[in-house]
């Protein structure tokens, strides 16, 4: 069954020794250092220079994020494992998320570097690395955003076949230090001019990714752009030299690149929003369970034991959906794609979950949620950073979109693919580097959907299923015009509609893989019933909504089988987590 991250009886019997021995230092690290020590660090934007060191000491970036092949006679064991990084991200963020994020763009700054043909500069990473070195990830743009299309950051050739840099680059986490900053640009020609070809947007020719350096002359580092603990840099290349030795892409491939290091970096985010939650739902059942009103405590109140109820269902449901995502991602190929699919599912769904858990435990504890001896008041503001990041909610809702006709066979046909297991393995994910190309996701077939729902009779979940097929047939009988498809409103909402399907059916999977009780599994579904009808409401109002697609959404909108025995005994086992932590 899935528990909770509980520092004090943190459960790792699925890591090898060396990994656990890795989690157990960093926890560690951060109770030695003390809640009143990380928060003041925090307010006072220290940069967190003894965790770099820490992480250096114990080789821990380098153990994690380098790649067997790469691997130095200094660290040996060292490999990419997706499902022990995800204990990383989860510990990291339960402690203080500033520290999780120069890790999350280290993972995205080195995406590039792995998936590269350049040995060179893939040598010198892991040499990096084992240093303590920490890394970054050269894509925004302060007028372009990540606008790929867009990028005015451009590599200009010389005579003696070098190039130099000119540009900058905006919103870069470790910029100030990162031992190699990968850094996606276009190669323009001898007198700066950049190749734009207006015709067709497919052509990429002139698209390239080059690592740069920090102390290297031509790199100024202008300033970070934020108030916090994180250095996220503003940095401009002026005539900075590179040469082929720094290239790690041109053209399709670098374009590619670009997109697929993303792909690895957005995972990494739902872990954030687990770990961050988890913190702050221990705080609030703490406050709570001892905080007296009107002679109760305040979790005797109905309405505080159904936002708890729901928090922690919830909560449960994010790992769930982002451990089962993560066997998708272990067991990927050329031939199963279905990660690109449950990926942005991850980044979109289970961070924007995060966001309603936090949400609900701050209408529990009120005030003490704005405390600054707290976890929690940090909580509120770092929430709502992972739906927006490595593309916002909405950008990655757009993607999700496009897999709706083939996830529901409409587009292709079903596919029998194998079953995937629980991957807990510590061997890498050489995949991740090696995802080719980043088009074509209209070919992508999935498994039938039905497969998962069906193996469970219970009122609740035959509820949502019923809905996701009122849904599935509206977008087949109703399908939406040219005109409601130029409306990104409408697209979103019925995103949202489809995204439930998916997230449901993540859930049934692992809930079998973790054997988990019907008790659970039918509560999750109470919460998601009440979205799905609620999303339904919002698409029978918006303006271009028409009238047969206003009839679907009204069989759409139904109530969960509510027990009152059922939910009483999910109550207990929320109750029970009171002083376990800290």
């Amino acid at each position: 069954m899935i528990k909770l991250f509980n520092p004090k009886n943190p459960d790792f019997s699925e890591l090898d020794e060396k990994s656990k021995e890795i989690m157990l230092k960093t926890i560690k690290f951060f109770e030695d250092k003390g809640i009143e020590k990380i928060l003041e660090d925090d307010f006072s934007c220290v940069w967190y220079e003894d965790f770099i060191e820490f992480q250096k000491k114990e080789k821990i970036f380098s153990s994690l994020l380098t790649p067997s092949e790469y691997a130095l006679e200094k660290n040996p064991d060292a490999h990419w494992d997706t499902n022990r990084n995800c204990y990383f991200n989860e510990i990291t963020s339960f402690y203080g998320p500033p520290y999780w994020y120069t890790w999350q763009v280290s993972i995205l700054g080195l995406g590039p570097i792995w998936m590269s043909k350049n040995e060179i500069i893939k040598k010198r990473t892991a040499q990096a690395l084992l240093d303590g070195g920490i890394f970054a990830f050269g894509l925004s743009e302060k007028e372009h955003g990540a606008d790929l299309y867009s990028s005015e950051m451009k590599l200009i050739p010389q005579e003696d076949g070098t190039y130099r840099a000119n540009g900058s680059k905006y919103y870069i986490g470790n910029g100030q230090t990162a031992a190699f900053t990968s850094t996606f640009g276009k190669i323009a020609d001898k007198d700066g001019n950049i190749l734009h070809y207006p015709e067709s947007r497919k052509v990429k020719s002139s698209y390239v990714f080059f690592v740069a350096n920090y102390e290297i002359k031509g790199y100024d580092c202008i300033k970070n752009i934020l108030q916090n603990q994180n250095y996220v840099a503003e940095y401009a290349l002026k005539d900075y030299k590179i040469t082929e030795d720094e290239i790690l892409a041109k053209g399709q491939e670098a374009w590619d690149m670009a997109l697929n290091a993303v792909n690895v970096g957005k995972y990494q985010l739902g872990w954030s929003s687990i770990g961050i939650c988890e913190h702050a739902f221990y705080e609030a059942i703490n406050h709570a369970s001892n905080r007296i009103l009107y002679n109760h405590a305040v979790t005797e109140f109905s309405h505080i034991k159904q936002f708890f109820v729901d928090a922690y269902c919830r909560l449960i449901a994010m790992k769930l959906v982002s451990l089962r995502s993560k066997d998708y991602i272990r067991t990927a190929s050329q031939n199963d794609r279905r990660y690109l699919l449950y990926n942005p599912i991850i980044k979109m769904k289970v961070t924007t979950e995060g966001v309603v858990v936090i949400n609900l435990l701050h209408d529990i504890i009120a005030a003490k949620g704005y405390e600054k001896d707290t976890y929690f008041q940090g909580a509120l503001t770092y929430i709502g950073a992972n739906p927006k990041l490595e593309g916002t909610a909405h950008v990655n809702m757009a993607l999700i979109v496009k897999f709706l006709p083939n996830y529901f066979g409409i587009g292709v046909p079903f596919e029998k693919y194998p079953h995937v297991p629980k991957i807990i393995d510590d061997c890498d994910d050489s995949f991740l580097f090696d995802q080719g190309s980043a088009q074509d996701l209209g070919k992508i077939s999935f498994h039938d959907y039905h497969i998962a729902y069906n193996k469970y009779d219970l009122p609740n979940v035959n509820i949502l299923k019923e809905q996701i097929e009122v849904f599935k047939e509206m977008c087949i009988k109703a399908t939406p015009t040219p005109e409601q498809g130029q409306d990104i409103d409408f697209v979103l909402i019925n995103g949202e509609l489809f995204t439930l399907a998916v997230y449901g059916q993540l859930i049934l999977e692992n809930a079998e893989i973790y054997e988990e009780d019907d008790d659970l599994i039918e509560q999750i579904f109470d919460c998601f019933i009440r979205d799905f009808s609620l999303f339904a409401t919002k698409l029978y109002t918006k303006p271009m909504t028409n009238e047969k697609q206003m009839e679907y959404c009204l069989k759409m909108i139904k109530k969960p089988v509510q027990d009152t025995e059922r939910f009483e005994r999910i109550l207990k086992k929320v109750y029970a987590h009171k002083g376990i932590y800290p």
